[in-house]
């Protein structure tokens, strides 16, 4: 097993993305060495932490995290092309987690972000840890675009929602996904109507479910974890206990086919 080059496709999907905290325990259970990790978005963050080494400060800070603190991290803002600029809550992440480049991380770290230019889907590995998974976070119309190496980049998740793809080329033998895009996770209050927050980024979920099933389908994972997240609101980020306990949850019931894949290698 300690052998196998095992990659962590962690995908898009907002507040959601807590639970790949709660997968990644699980696999730490099973005593699955994880030698490759790539993300999209949220999965971008998670992961970046996790290759870090700082899950645990990471997992601490989430836990704790109430609706009043996610408001006080979100600098809103209309002069940079969306609703929150976003520069707070990553500044905060690297002042909790620190600042580290992708070349100096123990294990192999990509994140999927997109060229609003080009449409091209932009695989980051190298620089500041946090500026790429910012990038890659970058939701069009709720987080600011960032400039990068002269591209205006934004969400992963409109090329490559779980980046499986990536952990491919950069040498996995066996690829465990995380998607967080099922369609059973989408919901929308029919008795009201929903604000723009929710209809911005309901949209783009409902988006990054189709791509999703289309990228799997031709590249499919080893594993696919699929949480069902449906009751966590894409903006709940404060229900990072909930998200992380269904996401441990969920991969705990796959660990006799996860054990399995492994010994067939």
């Amino acid at each position: 097993m300690a052998t196998v080059k095992v990659a962590l496709a962690l995908g898009g999907g907002a507040a959601r993305g807590w639970a790949h905290i709660g997968v990644i325990r699980a696999l730490q259970e099973m005593d699955i060495t994880i030698s490759i990790v790539a993300g999209t978005s949220i999965g971008s963050l998670v992961g970046a932490g996790f290759a870090s080494g700082k899950l645990d400060q990471l997992e601490d800070w989430v836990r704790r995290m109430d609706r009043w603190q996610v408001i006080r991290l979100l600098d809103i803002g209309f002069n940079r092309g969306a609703l929150i600029h976003g520069d707070k809550v990553f500044a905060y992440a690297r002042e909790l987690l620190g600042k580290i480049s992708i070349e100096d991380l123990p294990m192999c770290f990509a994140a999927v972000a997109t060229d609003l230019h080009s449409g091209r889907e932009v695989w980051l590995r190298e620089g500041d840890v946090y500026d790429a998974a910012r990038a890659s976070c970058a939701v069009p119309g709720l987080l600011a675009a960032i400039l990068r190496d002269d591209r205006w980049l934004v969400d992963g998740g409109l090329v490559n929602p779980v980046p499986v793809s990536l952990c491919r080329a950069l040498g996995a033998e066996l690829v465990i996904a995380v998607n967080l895009n099922d369609q059973q996770n989408t919901q929308v209050n029919g008795d009201q109507q929903p604000g723009l927050l929710n209809v911005v980024a309901t949209s783009i979920d409902i988006m990054q479910e189709r791509i999703t099933r289309a990228r799997l389908a031709g590249d499919p994972p080893d594993i696919l974890i699929q949480p069902k997240l449906g009751g966590i609101g894409l903006l709940e980020f404060e229900r990072g206990n909930d998200a992380i306990d269904i996401g441990y949850q969920a991969t705990m019931r796959m660990n006799d086919q996860i054990q399995h894949e492994l010994d067939s290698l």
